[in-house]
């Protein structure tokens, strides 16, 4: 009979007992890979169901089975569904994602170039919301039960319950058709200056901001209020100490962790969010060519667009439990 005796502790026990925090982090990088893999998995076999045919729709209806056979041929449909995802999977991992069947072009390449344009929409998003949604956060714990309190809450409300393309298309309405503006182009160059690239991007930036905003402030403010109950802060304010530094300099450090995991979200939000408001506003970035392809059954460009939306979403996901992980005392100072 083998295993360890019963006087030593197992290895998994040992290392969460010796060292809790590197213990956990490893557990949620493990956890992330294993979910990408499966995640991959159901992207492969979602593409693969959708209905329709590639050859069908890239020959025409008129086509003869002979040419749509030759084109699911040069194009590998013909082979087992199993051998297309090892091989589709192994060449992901070096980066490579083919050939797009609609252009020829290389997918890593028209990826490379449109993911920039998506992630430099959702970080300047996020430099907008981030720090509004925790100050309007720290206003309505400041202002409890009082007007201010009361006005951020209904507008969280009316922000939650409007979807981002509604949003959007008001903006549009509003600030294009209404007024006629020509304040903001529609396209997205290469050889833009950064100043017309705001410019470009502010609409569809408005929108994100006004999607997320909503979630982030509600989160803050309840995560404040749950540490504002505990006893040290009561021992605080019996002390005389000011209001707004109580929450500023002692509740809001501690409730960090639940704060950092709703800002890491709903930046994960973002980055996945990006794809209905690109289509809205014609924003050249991953979600506007997803949806291109999927238009005319691209496999290639869906499953590579599918897959990084999963491991973005995936990798702040992970970052979140583990900047948590970080910042529990309990576990950066084991007894």
């Amino acid at each position: 009979m083998t295993g360890f005796p019963a006087t030593l502790p197992r290895p998994r026990l040992w290392l969460r007992r010796r060292f809790p925090l590197l213990a956990r982090i490893a557990e949620r990088l493990l956890l992330s890979i294993l979910l990408l893999l499966t995640v991959s998995v159901l992207i492969f076999a979602g593409v693969e169901a959708l209905p329709g045919d590639f050859a069908t729709t890239y020959l025409g209806q008129s086509a003869t089975p002979q040419a749509v056979a030759n084109i699911r041929a040069e194009f590998g449909l013909d082979q087992p569904v199993t051998s297309r995802y090892f091989e589709w999977l192994g060449n992901a991992l070096q980066g490579d994602f083919g050939s797009s069947w609609a252009s020829g072009n290389s997918v890593s390449e028209q990826i490379g170039n449109r993911l920039g344009n998506s992630l430099f929409l959702a970080a300047v998003s996020a430099l907008i919301a981030v720090p509004l949604a925790v100050g309007l956060g720290v206003v309505a714990v400041r202002f409890r039960d009082r007007l201010p309190d009361r006005l951020i809450n209904i507008l969280s409300l009316a922000a939650i319950s409007l979807p981002e393309f509604f949003v959007g298309y008001l903006l549009i309405m509003f600030f294009v058709v209404k007024t006629s503006a020509a304040a903001f182009p529609a396209t997205v160059y290469d050889s833009m200056s950064l100043i017309e690239r705001l410019q470009v991007i502010a609409l569809p930036v408005a929108t994100l901001v006004l999607v997320v905003l909503a979630h982030m402030i509600r989160m803050t403010r309840a995560a404040i209020l749950g540490v504002m109950s505990s006893a040290y802060m009561e021992t605080a304010e019996l002390k005389g100490l000011g209001a707004l530094r109580s929450i500023t300099h002692h509740a809001a450090p501690n409730a960090l962790a639940p704060i950092i995991n709703v800002v890491a979200l709903n930046l994960a939000y973002l980055i996945v969010g990006v794809v209905v408001v690109e289509v809205v506003f014609v924003y050249p970035g991953m979600g506007q060519y997803m949806v291109d392809a999927v238009t005319v059954r691209d496999l290639p460009v869906v499953q590579a667009c599918g897959l990084i939306f999963a491991a973005i979403y995936i990798l702040l996901n992970m970052t979140a439990d583990i900047l948590a992980i970080i910042a529990n005392p309990r576990l950066r100072h084991p007894r």
